[in-house]
Order: structure tokens, then sequence, then C-alpha cells
């Protein structure tokens, strides 16, 4: 009987599996219809509007009357309000700047990326929404985050223009490393008092969302890491596995400002998981150090020049201002 129950379920998952991957199937192309849609009435209405000699008296009295006639006709969804959308929708995408000739996010992304005026931003977040199935509220987060302008930081002017034209690329460790990292989600006020232990324990207790900050291509492998030799023991905080990079990464959580000790440490971490835990198809180890504050001249002159696996970046555990964002863009130009 428990055999034959077995059998049921296993079959039972397969028939699931198929209705959910129609049910998404059908939910993606009624969307991609929809936001079609909205496309072409926006660009009904710029047309229309353009027609008429008094274009603003005309155009608020064309969308009101076509609001109450399509309201009275379909019901919700086609209010004054939805239709001024419509047609901002179809000014801000018919300029060249989709990411393709197919819209793929839903119209809740589309509300969303309307409102980031700047072209280069917006097509990096419709992209890397795309890449990575983002949903609305991720998008949200990631915007309020200002992911953009923390990778841009890192980049000259050149690699900045790619973000915007293929999104996040990673090729090398370098690519995948933010600075600053923001953990507002462990919901530690800006100067509340906590340790090492607890903010390891709260990256633990809120996994997802520490995965969706560090980026594409993560997984976690284990947390207090230990490492023996020489009857010596030592533990990782944090260890994470890059499936793009094909290299594991080790996380040092570091309360106050940085040393140089904690880099000496971190190479003898990376070290060790390169000559006796790492395989020979994969990449070099990557150690990241996460701190409250560091002095960029420490980290220059510990590491070699040639440096491309250590790496020591801030974190922040509220979200940043846009003053404070427009500090860090004028301290790199």
């Amino acid at each position: 009987m428990n055999d034959l129950n077995r059998q049921i379920d296993t079959f039972y998952s397969k028939i699931l599996d198929l209705l959910k991957s129609a049910h998404q199937t059908v939910y993606q192309s009624v969307n991609s219809t929809m936001v079609d849609t909205y496309y072409k009435i926006g660009r009904l209405i710029v047309d229309e509007e353009q027609q008429g000699k008094e274009k603003a008296k005309y155009g608020q009295n064309l969308i009101n009357a076509l609001s109450k006639r399509l309201s009275d006709e379909f019901g919700k969804g086609f209010s004054a309000t939805n239709l001024k959308q419509m047609r901002s929708f179809y000014l801000t995408y018919s300029k060249g700047q989709t990411v393709s000739d197919e819209f793929r996010l839903s119209w809740s992304h589309y509300l969303k990326l309307m409102r980031i005026d700047d072209e280069n931003e917006r097509k990096f977040y419709e992209i890397e929404s795309i890449k990575n199935n983002w949903s609305n509220k991720e998008l949200q987060r990631q915007y309020d985050s200002a992911l953009y302008t923390r990778l841009s930081l890192s980049r000259n002017k050149s690699e900045v223009i790619e973000l915007s034209e293929k999104g996040l690329v990673i090729e090398k460790p370098k690519d995948a490393i933010k600075d600053p990292f923001i953990l507002e989600f462990l919901g530690f006020p800006e100067k509340s008092i906590y340790s090492e232990s607890d903010l390891e324990q709260k990256l633990i207790d809120k996994l997802e969302h520490f995965l969706l900050e560090l980026g594409t291509g993560f997984t976690f492998v284990a947390r207090q890491k230990r490492i023996s030799f020489d009857d010596k023991h030592f533990h990782i905080d944090l260890v994470f596995y890059n499936r793009i990079l094909k290299s594991f990464v080790l996380i040092d959580l570091k309360i106050g400002e940085l040393k140089h000790q904690d880099i000496g440490q971190m190479q003898m971490y990376v070290n060790y998981y390169d000559r006796e835990v790492r395989l020979k198809d994969e990449n070099k180890t990557i150690g990241l150090i996460l701190c409250q504050n560091k002095s960029e001249s420490v980290v220059q002159y510990t590491l070699p020049e040639n440096n491309e696996q250590i790496f020591a970046s801030k974190y922040q555990t509220v979200l940043p201002s846009k003053e404070k964002l427009k500090e860090l863009i004028e301290n790199k130009e």
C-alpha cells in the first residue's frame, strides 16, 4: 500500500508540475498581450491628441471622455489616471528604449520603470528584472537600495554604458562585488549595537533576502565552516558558491573598522580553500570581508597589486539617502 501511495504521489507531482507550467505560460501570454495593448492604446491617444488644434484642452477632454466610455464597457482599469499612464508608457518606450520588441514584464513593473528618469538606469533595471525574474517587490527593493548606482561607482564610463545595454554581466570576481552592500532587511537601526554573531544569525534568518543582495548565481553552502591544520581550528563565518564564476565565496563579518589582520586572515582562508577544497575544474576562491568601515589605503597596501581574489566592502543596515548617494557619486568623480 505504501508503494502504491508513493507511485500515486509521484504521478500526481508530474501532473501538478505540468499544470503549473501551463498556468505560468498562460499568465505570461496574457500579461504580455495586456502590456502590448496598453502600449498601443497609449500610441492611439498620442496620435489623436496631435491631430487636435488645442492640444492641452483637447487631450484632457479626450482622456476623460474615453475613460468614461471604456469604464462603462469594461469596468475597472480605464480611469483617466490609468489612460494617462498608458500614454506615458508609449511616450517612454516609443524611442527605441525597450530591451526587445516584446514586453516581458508585468504592467506593475513598467509603471515602476517609467518613474526612473535616467534612460540607462531604467534599461538596466528592466534587463535585470527579466534576467532574474524579479517580482515587482524585488524590483522596488533593488531600486530603493540603489543597485545601479552602487555598481556604477566601481566602473568606468564604458562599463557603466554596458550595464544599461546588457545588465550585470559576471565574468570576473570583481563583477560580483558591490560596495557598499545594503542590508536594510535585517531590521537593525543605523546606530544599534550588535555583535558579529548577531549579524551572522540575522543574515541566516533572512537568507533569501541576503541572496538577492549578493546577486546572480550565489548558493549557500555553510556557516561557521571549520578548517583545521597544525592542531589549530578556524571558523569561516559564511561560505557560498557562485555557479557563474564556478568559485567558492568566503565571507567574514567584521564590526567596526577593518584591520590589516582581518585581510590577512581572509587570505589564509582563501589559500586553504584553493589548496584543499576546490576541484580542478573550479576557479580560484573569492574572499569577501563585510565591514562597517574601512580605510582604502589599508586594503590597498595589505593586498598584492594584482589581487583578484580578496575584497573588502562596507555594509549599511539602512537604505542610503539620496544625499548619501550623491556624495558617493561626487567622491568617485
